[in-house]
């Protein structure tokens, strides 16, 4: 078995990563570059049979539902198979109906955390891991005698921490070559680690308890953790968690029950749909996808009155809807995401600006979707790989000094396990 980087080896974002053995090819991962500036203007990674056009390459498997990971699938041939999990093919189904540029992928088949899949001469065990993605995994693969193991997006101080902690302490054993993320290095000293989702919780509960009025949390919707931190911080306060349809649908599609949805059972929670998302909801003709959740409604004109016991999921396009309403008067903004969606020029620094203009308090309260560089060595330390490559970072020279076997490999450049 042999494997080339495609693009991960000296950045994070745009993973992709081919395997070959007896004849036989799969990917893994084929994801956006963060530093894309649109789709079509995006090359493909220089694979064989992207286009449909070589029956070697077996399928593409997809790690986690992160654009970074998928975000160039919509370019490849739609007759390679694809394999991920089904709650990812679910969440991706329903943000397609919302967000533009996603697209409904289907699967051929799923990964299952610690279920064997047999695609050709490759064994694939798949992991479930802590991530601020939903349903992501790390992936073990063994073919030809060679064994390798790709950690995948994984961290250790989210909702799924157990999921980790079994990691390290049933770790694969015999890997020949281990290929892991890096994301935190050079955003985190070696001796630091990020708050806990629990943690994040706690602020939550402090901040809610001094908003005079609503609270509105910039977060991503498919960060499911993320939305369980804030529905708990706002039970706890006794507000109640007000969602638009975007994110309705999204938690209904993790097909999890002990996860907040507007469905019967539920408390503290509430959708309110903004007129932009009312009108594309008709123009796309799926406006009937509301009605099952009808009686979780909140309207307009009950924005005001509600407003000092509600926290809303928020985006910056929301503001008219509430401004509109007169929702506003002791309103705070929490950021509770990636920073570097605040750099100028971003829509979140024109958030910035307009809460400034409006006398909104701005926050920022944020932990990383990655494992920190402690938590890394403890993973590494466990499998002790015969050889460990860094990829999905900048800071590829920092390994050497962090871990054990280092090899560092080239973008394009093939490696024999």
């Amino acid at each position: 078995m042999r494997i080339r980087i495609h693009r991960g080896t000296r950045e994070i974002g745009g993973t992709c990563i081919e395997l070959e053995s007896a004849g036989s090819r799969i990917l893994l991962d084929l994801g956006l570059p963060l530093n894309a500036t649109d789709l079509a203007s995006t090359l493909l990674p220089e694979v064989d049979g992207l286009d449909g056009g070589s029956a070697d390459l077996l399928a593409i498997i997809l790690s986690h539902g992160h654009r970074d990971h998928w975000g160039l699938v919509p370019k490849a041939s739609r007759k390679i198979p694809l394999v991920m999990g089904k709650a990812t093919e679910s969440i991706m189904r329903a943000a397609a109906d919302f967000v533009p540029d996603a697209i409904a992928l289907n699967a051929a088949r799923y990964l299952e955390h610690g279920k064997l899949i047999q695609i050709g001469p490759f064994a694939i065990v798949p992991r479930l891991v802590d991530h601020s993605g939903f349903d992501a995994y790390a992936i073990e693969i063994e073919a030809a005698g060679k064994r390798l193991f790709y950690s995948g997006d994984l961290r250790a101080h989210g909702r799924k921490a157990k999921m980790f902690e079994a990691l390290v302490h049933t770790p694969p054993r015999a890997i020949d070559i281990m290929l892991m993320e890096g994301s935190s290095l050079g955003r985190l000293a070696d001796d630091e680690s990020f708050p806990t989702e629990e943690a994040l919780e706690n602020i939550f509960v402090d901040r809610f308890k001094d908003t005079t009025g609503m609270a509105l949390v910039a977060c991503s919707a498919q960060n499911i953790d993320r939305v369980v931190t804030v529905y708990r911080a706002a039970k706890r306060t006794g507000r109640t968690l007000v969602v638009d349809a975007y994110a309705a649908e999204v938690l209904k599609a993790t097909g999890y029950d002990n996860i907040p949805k507007p469905v019967a059972g539920w408390s503290n929670l509430a959708v309110f749909i903004p007129q932009r998302q009312r009108l594309h909801l008709k123009n796309n003709g799926i406006a009937p996808l509301v009605d099952s959740y009808r009686e979780f409604r909140l309207w307009p004109e009950q924005l005001a009155q509600k407003a000092s016991r509600a926290v809303m999921l928020f985006r910056p396009w929301m503001m008219r809807d509430l401004d509109q309403a007169n929702a506003l008067s002791g309103a705070k903004v929490f950021w509770s995401q990636w920073d570097g969606y605040l750099r100028a020029g971003s829509p979140g620094a024109a958030l910035m600006a307009d809460c400034e203009s409006r006398g909104i308090p701005f926050e920022t309260i944020h932990t990383s979707g990655h494992a920190g560089p402690g938590d890394l060595r403890r993973l590494a330390a466990a499998v002790a790989p015969k050889k460990l490559i860094p990829i999905h970072t900048f800071e590829r020279d920092k390994f050497p000094s962090l871990f054990e076997k280092v090899v560092l490999a080239n973008d394009g450049d093939w490696v024999l396990v």
